[in-house]
């Protein structure tokens, strides 16, 4: 059985799981953004991608301004993403030069872009046909 064939032959041997887990997903991806808009990231797109790409199920994109801030973004995530569904990153990638961090949950990416990378990379619209999560940032007071 070809490596294709055996990925979709296993996709369809666990709907029930993969609901509960595709819950899960999106839980934590929310958990993401919240984390994220905590520490002023703007412009938070959620999309679920496992319609239309195999490396995960949702892609979190984030901005924010500076190293500083990217830096403290993922870590705002990192900890949240663990105090509440008790889970870390399997990789992080980008920390050092911090304009375009990526944090690997499995079923679950994470981007954090400084604008000028947000722009150039332009993830949105090579995902585009990606089916959009509403998130609503928390309103300040």
């Amino acid at each position: 059985m070809s490596d294709l064939t055996q990925l979709e032959y296993s996709r369809t041997q666990s709907t029930e799981t993969d609901s509960a887990t595709s819950d899960e997903t999106r839980g934590l991806i929310v958990t993401a953004a919240q984390a994220a808009d905590d520490r002023k990231a703007v412009d938070i797109v959620l999309l679920k991608v496992s319609e239309v790409c195999y490396l995960a199920d949702y892609f979190a994109i984030v901005t924010g301004f500076s190293n500083v801030q990217v830096r403290a973004i993922s870590q705002a995530i990192a900890d949240q993403v663990e105090e509440e569904w008790g889970r870390l990153p399997l990789r992080t990638q980008g920390l050092s030069d911090a304009s375009w961090v990526v944090m690997d949950y499995g079923d679950a990416i994470i981007h954090i872009l400084k604008p000028q990378e947000r722009e150039f990379y332009n993830l949105e619209a090579f995902w585009g046909h990606a089916e959009r999560i509403e998130f609503s940032p928390a309103e300040e007071c």
